[in-house]
């Protein structure tokens, strides 16, 4: 576990104007807004929420989440599952296809560390040679602790997943006969429909998500398999899927953070008014007489949702921020009566991705009081940085 460098712990305490650029910033307090609303939410709709922790990447955030009552974590990639264990989580679901037997026999041992610890691991499938293969595994590391397996429908992302229907009876009940594996329901997840631009196209979207859930959890349990749990959906359609009667489970994790990407969006009326919380401190190094220059580029965030947008700016200063490399960020003022920034002024970009941008770093620094004089309270480590396999 990397450790955290004695310069950036020297800024616990400092102001956030003393803050090196470029640097992952996150408004604690924003963030904080952003967890107990979606408490809230997942409390008055009555079913269970699990955040995707591919989003931010630390166990600290992870518990703090948990103690906020959220049921575990998402995560995408064994490596994420292992980091965050290490850290202390002891609920994760890693709700994507593993099939290649190194990786597995690290399921296994993780599914044993996690059970002998009182906590449990879920994973997803969709072929019956996955089922057969993780079967194996749980077999060869010789633990009897088991592991929770979701068969996993694709339901419109159009990546993995079986059909919804007919499919996927006989992948959960081949599931129910492997004495390890403990068939633990549907993953549904439709991620294209968080970032349909408007209301109407989300709620079409995920209303044929629930119908082929819903369709699916009929057929199995025709065959005589219980279906204890349907899981999925995100931020742009979770007040979709909570409202459905057939989510039980949701996995939404852009809401802690909310980035640009998803405010460009209409927003659904019924949703939390969930509130940016990341940033990309940067600082303007050149001023010419078309544009200026910051030093935040793609090494500080990703661009594969949009550029970021330029935040917390006064009306005679609004910026759009424009493509110019690795590290460097061209802005032009916006409007007759816009101007350019000052040469050595401190911007705030509100990042287009926060997922893949949070995996450029190794530290986010949390600030308490807002971002204008708040003062650092906090460096948070991103654990899972780089976890890819």
């Amino acid at each position: 576990m990397k450790p955290i460098p004695e310069i950036l712990k020297s800024t616990i305490g400092q102001r956030v104007d003393l803050i090196d650029t470029p640097s992952l910033v996150i408004d604690l307090d924003a963030m904080d807004r952003n967890i107990q609303r979606m408490a809230d939410f997942a409390r008055k709709h009555q079913v269970r929420w699990r955040p995707h922790a591919k989003l931010h990447k630390s166990a600290a955030i992870a518990l703090q989440l948990q103690r906020a009552g959220a049921q575990g974590v998402c995560v995408q990639k064994v490596a994420e599952a292992e980091a965050l264990a290490a850290g202390g989580v002891d609920d994760i679901a890693i709700t994507n296809q593993v099939v290649a037997m190194p990786k597995l026999q690290r399921v296994a041992r993780l599914a044993a560390q996690l059970a002998a610890a009182g906590g449990r691991l879920a994973i997803a499938v969709d072929h019956l040679q996955g089922v057969e293969r993780l079967a194996e595994a749980m077999a060869q590391f010789g633990s009897d602790a088991g592991i929770d397996v979701l068969v996993e429908i694709d339901v419109g992302q159009g990546r993995c997943g079986v059909p919804p229907g007919e499919a996927a009876v006989p992948l959960a009940l081949a599931v129910s006969r492997s004495p390890r594996l403990r068939f633990a329901g549907l993953q549904a997840y439709h991620g294209r429909a968080q970032h349909l631009a408007s209301t109407v196209g989300r709620k079409q979207a995920i209303a044929a998500v629930v119908r082929a859930a819903e369709h699916t959890r009929e057929l199995i349990e025709a065959a005589g398999l219980p279906v204890p749990l349907v899981t999925g959906s995100g931020t742009g359609t979770l007040v979709h899927e909570a409202a459905s009667g057939v989510f039980g489970e949701l996995q939404a994790g852009s809401f802690l953070f909310m980035d640009a990407d998803y405010a460009r969006n209409e927003r659904e009326p019924a949703q939390p008014q969930f509130e940016h919380a990341l940033y990309v401190k940067t600082q303007v190094i050149s001023v010419q007489e078309s544009h200026a220059v910051c030093d935040a580029g793609h090494k500080s965030h990703a661009i594969d949702s949009g550029l970021p947008t330029v935040a917390l700016l006064p009306p005679e200063l609004a910026l759009r921020y424009a493509n110019a490399g690795d590290e460097h960020g061209l802005l032009y003022a916006q409007g007759t009566e816009a101007r350019l920034p000052t040469l050595g002024q401190m911007l705030w970009l509100i990042p287009g991705h926060c997922d893949p941008t949070v995996n450029l770093h190794d530290f986010m620094i949390g600030v308490r009081g807002g971002l204008v004089s708040g003062v650092v309270e906090r460096i948070i480590r991103v654990d899972a940085r780089g976890a890819l396999t």
